[in-house]
């Protein structure tokens, strides 16, 4: 089993995107964790704020397939096949780590976005803040804590109406 770390997104029916990914990640999985989820205007771009969240799990797919799964999961939800970056979508996931994996080829591990978005830093201090990136010696908490850029971002408390769970 290797543990990763996916970022998820939407500023599209928000609320049933993320919901609707969690419940579809915790099938790809044991020891499912996922952080608040936090609202943030877009970067990059105009348009609706994001919902944004990360979540980490034990997984024995490998990182072909669960990428693969990821960005069906995506075009299952409603995302163009022809998305483009920066512009708003219903469903966005990004494999930000895969165990202790460092690649230059695609998907790149880790993935950039862990130094440049605090819509995924934020998260992954609040699931993993003892955790160093592969490849960096420092810690999730102290990456947070050197984080210098502003980007507006605040949690949200979001409650999914059928099982009527608060995250």
């Amino acid at each position: 089993m290797i543990r990763t770390f996916i970022s998820l997104g939407s500023n599209i029916e928000r609320e049933y995107h993320i919901h609707a990914a969690m419940t579809e990640l915790k099938k790809l999985g044991v020891h499912f964790e996922v952080s608040r989820i936090f609202e943030a205007e877009p970067v990059g771009f105009s348009g609706p704020n994001f919902y944004n969240c990360v979540v980490a799990l034990e997984t024995s797919l490998s990182l072909s397939v669960l990428q693969q799964t990821l960005k069906q999961l995506e075009l299952d939800y409603g995302r163009a096949p022809d998305a483009k970056k920066n512009q708003s979508r219903t469903l966005d996931l990004d494999i930000l780590l895969y165990g202790d994996v460092q690649r230059h080829a695609s998907p790149t591990l880790p993935r950039a976005d862990i130094y440049k978005f605090a819509f995924v830093l934020w998260p992954m201090a609040e699931i993993a803040p003892e955790l160093k990136i592969p490849g960096d010696d420092r810690t999730v908490a102290q990456l947070w804590n050197e984080f210098g850029t502003e980007q507006a971002l605040w949690p949200v408390d979001v409650v999914f109406e059928e099982s009527h769970e608060s995250l």
